[in-house]
């Protein structure tokens, strides 16, 4: 017995026990059908979202858009530098990747140096992957922007580069320059450890990395501590989308979101 078929008669039978009526059962008949067409498209596509193998496809989709869009932005000002060249092997080993992922990370990026790389067609696949999951969307944003961040800062070649990515994704420039002014704050809150700061500027920069005012209540701060962990907790990345092997890029952020709201926490002395 074929699926479709399966879902008919479910269809059907639920729709007769539940509203008592045989119009009902009709009407469940199709609707069971329907839904049991769109399971079938995607067990044979592999693009039902999560489930069915959606995650899988989207881990595999989400590695291969990274490591293309951090070689067309290692390219961006006609270049590649030592640096990020430096860099991009850095993340590879944060993230401890297998050597058959360094490989085919390293063959990735090499084709998105191309100057002619389609890479708004890339991104497009990326999006349509992730099937409307703005979180996943948001967290590949903010570990690509970690990648000119960690080498230094944005130049205005990335940043036309970062633009054309978000564009494709669906954000706009504002969105995008949040996203850009959160990742900043995490990224100098992060790696302020060893550096001499004053408690005020740590203080300002903790508030900036959950992305609140100093003026914002206790319960404002709170809120804004667990909407965050929630967005970037890594198992729930992974079960969206995340490759495992990038789970530690998510891990730093939760790091550094729990290190910004225990120093909240510690000058205003709550709970």
């Amino acid at each position: 017995m074929n699926l479709v078929l399966i879902g008919n008669i479910v269809g059907m039978v639920l729709g007769y026990l539940v509203f008592k009526h045989w119009f009902a059962g009709i009407i469940g008949y199709f609707a069971g059908g329907w839904v049991a067409r769109q399971i079938q498209q995607g067990l044979l596509t592999g693009q039902v979202g999560g489930g069915f193998g959606g995650a899988q496809v989207r881990q595999k989709v989400f590695f291969e858009s990274m490591f293309l869009a951090m070689g067309h932005l290692a390219k961006a000002d006609g270049h590649v530098s030592t640096e990020e060249i430096q860099v991009a092997r850095s993340v590879m080993h944060q993230w401890r990747l297998r050597p058959e992922e360094v490989k085919s990370a390293i063959d990735l990026f090499t084709r998105g140096k191309n100057p002619d790389f389609p890479l708004e067609a890339q991104m497009q696949r990326f999006r349509d992957a992730c099937r409307g999951q703005q979180t996943l969307i948001n967290a590949f944003l903010e570990i690509l922007l970690e990648i000119p961040l960690s080498g230094g800062g944005i130049e205005t070649a990335e940043r036309d580069v970062l633009w054309r990515i978000a564009a494709t994704l669906g954000l706009s420039r504002v969105e995008m320059a949040r996203l850009e002014a959160l990742a900043r704050a995490r990224h100098s809150f992060g790696h302020a450890s060893g550096q001499h700061r004053s408690a005020e500027s740590e203080l300002a920069e903790a508030y900036k990395a959950l992305g609140i005012e100093p003026q914002a209540t206790d319960k404002e701060v709170k809120t804004a501590y667990r909407r965050l962990m929630n967005q970037h907790h890594p198992d729930k990345l992974v079960a969206k989308g995340l490759p495992e092997s990038m789970m530690e890029a998510a891990k730093d952020r939760t790091r550094e979101i729990r290190a910004a709201y225990e120093k909240i926490r510690d000058y205003r002395g709550f709970k």
